[in-house]
């Protein structure tokens, strides 16, 4: 069970990490002459979404949902955010290969193709949607219904064996 105390660690780790990816996606073209330096943050950043990807799934795995076997309800509660965080992921890595690809020779040329210019954009937009979807799922876990048997629960869990 996720205690109060747990929860505040597990969210200011989380959050630890949003900012850090948030950071690292404002900041990161500030550092576009020493690539070495940005292919330690992209690594760390990619690294950071992977971490957050499976303590959400750990925090699913801890709720009384889950244990009474009621997983297409949590899948079907949760599953934009575990869309937009593949999609992040993969979007993250592939500009993160192109972008170095492409600086690390010339670091001080302008090096932006029309294509890496698309794949900027929509990797930033979806790390929108990525960061609110998940600020609100991690919220959304923490409440306490979550952990213990409820008169919602077992409605639930009536519908879903019918």
């Amino acid at each position: 069970m996720l205690h109060t105390g747990n929860y505040s660690l597990v969210l200011l780790i989380q959050m630890t990490l949003l900012a850090y990816d948030l950071f690292v996606n404002s900041f990161s073209e500030l550092l576009r002459e020493t690539p070495v330096i940005q292919l330690v943050l992209f690594i760390i950043q990619d690294t950071a979404i992977l971490f957050n990807m499976i303590i959400i799934l750990l925090m699913l795995f801890n709720t009384y949902v889950f244990q009474v076997g009621l997983v297409s309800l949590l899948l079907k509660q949760f599953r934009a955010l575990m869309l937009f965080s593949c999609i992040y992921l993969a979007l993250s890595i592939s500009f993160h290969c192109w972008v170095l690809n492409l600086r690390w020779v010339e670091s001080n040329h302008f090096v932006w193709t029309d294509g890496l210019q698309a794949l900027f954009v929509f990797q930033r937009t979806v790390a929108v949607l990525y960061y609110y979807l998940y600020k609100r799922t991690a919220e959304y876990l923490g409440d306490p219904r979550l952990y213990e048997a409820s008169p919602w629960l077992r409605d639930a869990f009536i519908r879903a064996r019918q």
